[in-house]
């Protein structure tokens, strides 16, 4: 128990430390407006070389600090989440591979080393989704990997696309690449598949069969925010598509979408794992609109009170002995006041509460666009998931906080007395002062709006409206809302996504799967195989050792054999 101990402590420190030093060189960098850009040459050989770039901006220097912070907190937060798993140092090692795929990913300037690290969150998901052993685990880590496994493919077309020009530096031919529509066309969807917008949505709700910690992690800073990262890198090709309407209505369904069957979903983690995909469409489509550095302040908010969420609900789950099922929950305000006060400062955080650290992204990001040129229908969309994202919060904390405790007698209570709870208050911290102090960081001169009357309401009329349906959903009983209908189920299960990307497409494998295993490795296969040859060497060996008793039958056989062979020869 010491050597765990020991070992995700030090890796606690260590991140930590390294966090802090990432986050002091961002200042450095924004304040004298600079950045580092260092070529390795690992070996020359006649007239190749091969070089290893990094790239050291602003921008991926405090990513790799927010990523390394979370992380850290992460880990410490999983010596005692996860403290009577036997595989716990293998869990460590996992996470901390994730965390190092993530920072190559991030400071790679050369789109080969982003394939590196690309993959390498790809691969390491997997393990970390199937880490629990079971058949849930397995078939939503085979469809996370093979989701991931489409944006890997784009990412090799890119690179095979960019031998055109003789380099894999993309920054140094971003005004070059804008004329080929096949080269942005692949990096859209290889970040799609990895933010998992439309059609690669199912993937991520699925994901949550992964530890607690882990998913954490995943749907604050690393492996979702991949896809939107690389954009952000791409902002001048993406921004002058010719496509790029197209892209944006995809991003947007994709927001309305997870909003929706947000509502419709019972169990606490998927709940929070939808409102993060709702979080992936609104960066997307703010992005796509030429907002990249508004997209990126967001990103970096959302990641501290998305992180908090999770840890919030890994603090329930654990108290209730793995249950995840809200309608379980109950009264909690009473039981855990610390843990529930936090996961509310998150909620409102995520709906844009003022003055919380959503507010400083979300209400800059809302005026921007209504400033900008956008037609009507994305207006309504965006207006829309406002409300929707409103109704998810009220209804999940209603659901958690009020009436009496409904679930089991057997709830495990401690609050404020252990490392969970000391790392959720130090990201509560964050989830309400981080907004205001990353605005002041990134943007160097603030940005004053001005809005008409009904431009400024607009939005506070969707959070109320939000707001209130949220509370009617959640108070109402089973009774009034039917979730066996066909329009319930089609909106739980996001719009049959799963039965497509899943059922639909893993049965037909499985079906081949299981003709192969009959007729070739269990029939003719095993009988000219491995069972053919053995029974064969079996009966060899024994008429082997039937020759070598000492028969005189055989010998008498043996003695006539050989005397007609030599009468033959000779003859």
């Amino acid at each position: 128990m010491n050597k765990k101990f020991n070992l995700g402590f030090f890796m606690f420190i260590s991140l930590m430390i390294f966090s802090l030093i990432f986050f002091f060189f961002s200042i450095y960098l924004i304040s004298s407006d600079s950045m580092f850009f260092f070529e390795w040459l690992i070996f020359s050989l006649n007239s190749g070389s091969i070089y290893m770039s990094l790239i050291f901006d602003w921008m991926s220097t405090i990513f790799m600090s927010f990523v390394l912070g979370i992380s850290s907190l992460v880990v410490c937060y999983s010596i005692e989440y996860m403290g009577n798993d036997i595989n716990m140092k293998r869990f460590n090692y996992l996470v901390f591979m994730f965390i190092m795929s993530m920072m190559f990913l991030i400071i790679s300037p050369n789109i080969v080393s982003i394939l590196l690290g690309w993959d390498g969150l790809g691969l390491v998901s997997y393990c970390l989704v199937i880490y629990y052993q079971n058949y849930k685990s397995y078939n939503a880590g085979m469809l996370t990997a093979l989701s991931n496994r489409v944006g890997d493919v784009m990412l090799l077309l890119a690179i095979a696309w960019m031998m055109n020009f003789g380099g894999w530096h993309y920054l140094f031919y971003l005004e070059n690449l804008g004329e080929f529509y096949f080269f942005v066309f692949v990096i859209f969807i290889a970040s799609f598949t990895k933010s998992a917008q439309l059609p690669f949505s199912s993937w991520l709700p699925a994901a949550m069969a992964a530890p607690t910690p882990v998913s954490a992690l995943v749907h604050s800073s690393t492996l979702v925010t991949a896809g939107v990262y690389l954009l952000i890198r791409f902002d001048f090709l993406v921004c002058n598509f010719y496509y790029i309407d197209f892209f944006i209505l995809v991003s947007l369904i994709t927001m309305v979408m997870a909003s929706i069957c947000a509502n419709f979903e019972f169990d606490l983690k998927k709940i929070i794992a939808l409102s993060t995909l709702s979080q992936l469409g609104f960066m997307m489509s703010v992005l796509m609109l030429g907002f990249s550095t508004m997209a990126f302040f967001h990103l970096l908010i959302h990641a501290l009170f998305k992180a908090l969420l999770f840890l919030c609900a890994g603090v329930i789950i654990h108290c209730m002995w793995g249950n995840q099922d809200i309608r379980f929950m109950g009264g909690l305000i009473i039981q855990m006041p610390i843990i529930s006060s936090c996961m509310n400062i998150s909620n409102l955080a995520l709906c844009g509460f003022p003055f919380l650290a959503g507010f400083y992204s979300s209400d800059l990001i809302i005026e921007s666009v209504n400033m900008s040129l956008l037609n009507f229908f994305f207006f309504f969309l965006l207006m829309i998931k406002i409300g929707l994202t409103e109704m998810n919060s009220f209804r999940l904390s209603y659901y958690k906080m009020s009436g009496d405790f409904n679930s089991f007698c057997y709830l495990s209570v401690f609050d404020g007395k252990s490392y969970m709870s000391f790392k959720i208050l130090f990201m509560g911290f964050f989830s309400i002062f981080g907004g205001s102090f990353m605005s002041w960081l990134i943007f160097k001169t603030p940005t004053v709006i001005f809005l008409s009357f009904d431009l400024s309401m607009s939005v506070l009329v969707f959070v109320l409206l939000g707001g209130w349906l949220g509370y009617e959903l959640g108070s109402f009983s089973f009774g009034y809302v039917d979730y066996n209908s066909l329009s319930s189920f089609f909106f739980g299960s996001m719009w049959f996504l799963p039965f497509f990307s899943t059922f639909f497409v893993n049965n037909i494998y499985f079906s081949f799967c299981l003709i192969y295993y009959s007729i070739l490795d269990q029939g003719w296969g095993e009988y000219f195989g491995p069972s053919g040859l053995s029974n064969f060497i079996i009966y060899i060996s024994k008429y082997n050792q039937y020759l070598q008793f000492n028969n005189f039958k055989v010998y008498m056989l043996s003695f006539f054999f050989w005397l007609l062979f030599l009468l033959f020869i000779f003859n």
